[in-house]
């Protein structure tokens, strides 16, 4: 069979015109924000994992020049370029400046879409200044040029090239009319490529940054797909078994339409579970039906191995999911025709059909394994009995820690310095460090919309610890009980207290170690708290300056040296180093750190969960290499360090 000729101007129909894009960018690629920006690279690299799928693709590169040019190439079939039936025009100029326009509205151009409306490269051709597509297939060069989607020249021939030599190169010029900054960052791009490599088993993808002061080359491939990518997930944690679980179906095989499961799991030591969900490539952080049919089937599976050797008596209840997944590391990635995405990101997977199939993929798959692997089926359920008993007494804990009513208002935690607006829109809830830095917020807040709650010392390190070791813990009841939303499970965003949760720690060593126990906290146990944008972290001066009865307030080193170049160093000005909250009397704390109109805040914010779950792992975990590692490769970002 020919696959070129068998992908032509016939596949390719076209829905509306481009103008809607331009207006309304948001709507195509999200944002306009660096987001949105990076957005138009992934358009163009999913195009090319879509000919990978088909088996057309092996090799994608990637570049951003120096100029801010971003090239994608493939070696996949190249787009047509023969007439299409319908406009007269070029196939190439449809695919480039038609929206839904493309191989994937019916024809046999792709069985199986990462692209969901086709739409990738008209869209980035909308939004980029200029563009310019090279197309080789039948041993010719084709190139067109474009501006904010409209053509420049006709698709011509600019050469020859080998008859087996195919594929697309797109660059672009992202447009400064659209986006807030044209800033590409080469390790959010590497970090999805490396996604990409991981879920499509053999595909070589590099990526290539070519700015002057950022030169950086990264190749990707993963012959062991999925599989790699748990191992990966898990380098930095202590598995319980050394290969990871893999399991698939494919529903093409009982001559149905085509449809296919991959599944790899190991579990770990720790208490987290870690399950990535995708389809057809993308990213389902909501989750969905494959999502259900994996933690349905997993559940029963191990419950019935768990009774059938015993390891769980008549008297005894069933493990809950909870506690079969503690521990549990798994990518889950499904290939179907029709994709549908629902919920609030359009993230979240609603075809009924693929949770019955990823059902029997566990099911199947996982009986065998844990028959075949009998040791490793045993330290699995250990763990699992294990969790089941700690998550008893976390139940009993928990129940202290619910929010109570207005009747029972009193059981709010004696140290916390409440506001009296009762609107949370409104209320802002300062997290701060002893009881001196304490007093001194108390007296220097504002009353009406500003809670204090006091900590006594460095809280629990929850990357190694059970929920019920937390949950007994004082100073995370604290917060618990003042948030007033529950944990876990259990939390429910309409019930959090504050819209503004602000760590307010002191500019040290320890003030930021601190920190960082709190968000590890709030991202193992309240993730929606950050999702949402509620977390925040002060930024209080570092430097107080004085000179002729004037105060400056300087943040960094950097900030310290402008202020003494502005306001003159003779005669020599009076510079206080602050090393905690506590020096600062109430009203420079809120002049600098709590008045909303003149403080600095840095809202902390969850770009990517699996990212955060990496280095939160390196950071607070139990491997002292790792974060070793971490610590001399990004020590010199780190500026004011005060030991």
């Amino acid at each position: 069979m020919n696959h070129i000729t068998d992908y032509d101007a016939s596949q390719i129909q076209v829905l509306e015109g481009l103008e809607a894009v331009r207006r309304r960018p948001g709507m195509y690629i999200g944002s306009t924000d660096i987001k949105g920006l990076h957005h138009l690279i992934t358009e163009l690299i999913d195009n090319s994992i879509d000919e990978a799928l088909g088996g057309f693709c092996t090799h994608i590169e990637v570049i951003i020049h120096s100029d801010n040019f971003v090239t994608v190439r493939d070696n996949g079939r190249g787009i047509p370029v023969d007439i299409h039936e319908n406009t007269g025009l070029s196939a190439l100029e449809v695919a480039m400046t038609k929206l839904h326009a493309g191989g994937k509205f019916g024809g046999s151009g792709y069985k199986v879409s990462g692209g969901l409306h086709g739409v990738g490269l008209s869209v980035v051709n909308a939004l980029s200044e200029k563009t310019v597509a090279e197309v080789r297939r039948e041993g010719k060069i084709y190139r067109q040029e474009y501006s904010r989607g409209k053509k420049l020249t006709e698709v011509e021939v600019i050469g020859e090239c080998p008859e087996d030599e195919t594929g697309t190169t797109v660059t672009f010029l992202a447009d400064a009319q659209i986006f807030d900054e044209i800033n590409f960052n080469f390790e959010t791009l590497a970090q999805r490529i490396r996604e990409l490599a991981f879920l499509n088993r053999g595909i070589t993808i590099t990526a290539q940054d070519e700015r002057e002061g950022r030169e950086n080359f990264k190749s990707f491939y993963y012959e062991g797909g999925i599989v790699s990518f748990v191992q990966y997930l898990n380098k930095n944690k202590e598995v319980l078994f050394d290969d990871p679980i893999y399991l698939t179906l494919n529903r093409e095989e009982e001559g149905s339409e085509t449809a296919s499961v991959e599944i790899a799991m190991q579990y770990n030591d720790g208490y987290n579970e870690n399950i990535f969900t995708f389809a057809n490539n993308i990213s389902t952080i909501e989750g969905g039906s494959h999502l259900i049919g994996f933690k349905n089937a997993l559940t029963r599976i191990v419950n019935d191995y768990a009774r059938k050797y015993n390891f769980l008596k008549a008297a005894d209840s069933n493990l809950s999911g909870e506690d079969i997944r503690e521990g549990l590391t798994a990518i889950i990635s499904v290939k179907l025709i029709e994709p549908q995405f629902e919920g609030q990101t359009k993230t979240k997977l609603g075809n009924a059909d693929i949770r019955p199939l990823v059902e029997t993929a566990v099911a199947d798959g996982l009986s065998n394994y844990l028959e075949e692997h009998p040791s490793i089926a045993r330290t699995v359920i250990d763990k699992c009995i294990t969790a089941s008993r700690a998550r008893e007494a976390a139940r009993k804990a928990r129940e202290l820690t619910r929010r109570k009513t207005a009747l029972e208002s009193t059981a709010l935690p004696g140290k916390l310095a409440d506001c009296r607006e009762k609107d949370p829109s409104l209320c802002e809830l300062f997290i701060v460090e002893g009881n001196s830095a304490g007093g001194s917020a108390k007296q220097g807040r504002n009353p009406m919309y500003q809670a204090i709650l006091p900590l006594r010392g460095k809280i629990l390190n929850v990357e190694k610890t059970r929920l019920d070791r937390i949950l007994a813990n004082a100073e995370i009841k604290a917060m618990i009980t003042a948030f007033g939303a529950g944990i876990d499970d259990d939390f429910d965003e309409s019930k959090l207290r504050y819209h503004k949760i602000i760590c307010m720690t002191d500019a040290d060593v320890d003030g930021s170690h601190i920190r960082a126990l709190m968000l590890t906290f709030f991202y193992r146990h309240m993730r929606p708290m950050i999702e949402k944008g509620y977390v925040y972290i002060a930024q209080p001066p570092l430097y107080k300056i004085s000179k002729n009865k004037a105060e400056r307030y300087a943040y960094s080193d950097s900030e310290l040296e402008e202020v003494l170049d502005e306001i003159g160093r003779e005669p020599k000005p009076a510079i206080q180093r602050y090393k905690g909250l506590g020096e600062m009397n109430p009203e420079q704390l809120w002049e600098t750190t709590m008045n909303p109109e003149t403080r600095i805040m840095m809202r902390v914010t969850l770009s990517d969960a699996m990212q955060a779950d990496e280095i939160f792992t390196i950071l607070m975990g139990d491997k002292v290499d790792p974060r070793r590692e971490f610590i001399e490769n990004n020590s010199k970002l780190v500026e004011n360090l005060d030991i």
